[in-house]
């Protein structure tokens, strides 16, 4: 693990994962690495439990992180990778709040996305986990209290400031582009690539919206199916 990722999610780290693989850092986790992964979850939820973890062994194979759950746990991280850099990345506060309002905690808390697990077991786990470590944890059940989720934004920041060795914290706006981030790393500017721009929040709903359509149209299928068999056993019964 050379990189650490400590902002939290909807401050351009999508775009930062894909700036670190570019730049050679890959493959870098991110909440989508448990989406594809839901075995690990339980690692997650043990981290959520203060128990111990093997962070060696369970990133085996990353070169940094950014992003939830990992965000959460930095500091256990920089234990177990004592040699890795931190980055810290950060965006206006009023704009993430809103960001995150409208796109993961939407996903996770409005119908018929908050259903999921009833249907998709292993989706409704990793909601699960995000649930608690994200909402429960970091924002203690109030993240719908604007002043209390941005305080705890800032609170969040300063620790990591305050926690995090000054040569080996980089404090990264993804509008900053390539230079910042490529000097705290100690590699060259890609020339003549612009820096990545994925996953705004226009982005996020169109993804949420083609998850609903998806959704809706399984249930529908399963709603079928059920009152196919439903008339096929009571034509056999009567």
């Amino acid at each position: 693990m050379k990189v650490i990722g400590a902002g939290l999610g909807r401050t351009g780290t999508m775009s930062l994962q894909a700036a670190l693989v570019q730049l050679g850092f890959g493959p870098c986790y991110h909440m989508t690495e448990v989406i594809e992964h839901p075995e690990h979850v339980p690692t997650w939820l043990r981290a959520a439990d203060r128990q111990e973890v093997d962070w060696a062994t369970f990133l085996a194979g990353y070169q940094a992180t950014v992003d939830f759950p990992g965000c959460s746990y930095y500091q256990e991280m920089m234990a177990a990778f004592p040699d890795a850099k931190v980055l810290l990345s950060v965006r206006d506060p009023a704009r993430w709040y809103a960001s995150c309002l409208e796109t993961i905690y939407a996903i996770s808390h409005k119908p018929p996305m908050r259903w999921i697990g009833r249907y998709m077991p292993r989706m409704g786990a990793v909601m699960g986990m995000a649930n608690r470590i994200v909402w429960q944890q970091m924002f203690e059940g109030r993240f719908l209290d604007r002043d209390f989720a941005i305080a705890r934004f800032h609170q969040h920041t300063e620790e990591v400031k305050r926690v995090v060795p000054k040569d080996k914290l980089l404090i990264f706006d993804v509008k900053e582009g390539w230079e910042p981030l490529c000097k705290f790393l100690g590699v060259p500017v890609p020339e003549g690539v612009p820096f990545p721009h994925l996953n705004d929040t226009a982005e996020f709903k169109q993804r949420i919206v083609r998850m609903q359509v998806i959704q809706t149209a399984a249930l529908g299928l399963l709603g079928a199916a059920a009152l196919w068999l439903g008339c096929r056993l009571w034509k056999r019964w009567r």
